[in-house]
């Protein structure tokens, strides 16, 4: 019998960290708008539902996903006092490997961005097969991954090593 979940951004609100000393930036593609701006909507409220105060959420949209990792570089090379910063985009599977570059390069390019700065630098980046995919993933069934996203910041901002 096949098991399977329907809402995967669920979790244990307890055990999320108090945002209330975290300066959080968010980066949303504008490519795949409806998609992106639905995650958006989920990291933003959930980090605020989590203490992080509203002034210190900075929301800043760039073209594409593939942007995403220079500008992530940027904020946080110009904003020293960001404690993470939550990349969001949708990469829909089309008939050529563009699709494959542009995934690869923004999950490497991302990585690169968190170890150069030792902070987080959250992949909320959908990368499906088609439309009704990323639908799922970005408020419907399948959960939120923006709200995924926000959660994943506060718990790497809270880590302690």
């Amino acid at each position: 019998m096949e098991n399977k979940k329907t809402n995967l951004s669920g979790y244990d609100a307890s055990v999320i960290p108090d945002g209330a000393d975290y300066r959080i930036a968010i980066v949303a593609a504008e490519w795949n708008g409806e998609i992106t701006n639905a995650m958006l909507e989920g990291a933003y409220e959930t980090l605020t539902k989590h203490g992080v105060k509203e002034e210190n959420v900075m929301v800043r949209r760039v073209p594409g996903t593939f942007e995403l990792t220079t500008a992530a570089d940027m904020l946080l090379a110009k904003h020293s006092d960001l404690d993470a910063v939550i990349c969001i985009g949708c990469v829909i599977q089309g008939e050529t490997r563009h699709f494959d570059f542009i995934c690869e390069a923004v999950a490497n390019g991302l990585t690169a961005v968190g170890v150069k700065y030792g902070k987080p630098v959250v992949f909320s980046v959908l990368t499906t097969n088609n439309m009704a995919q990323a639908q799922e993933r970005a408020g419907g069934k399948h959960g939120n991954k923006g709200v995924e996203g926000a959660v994943t910041a506060l718990k790497m901002c809270a880590f302690d090593c």
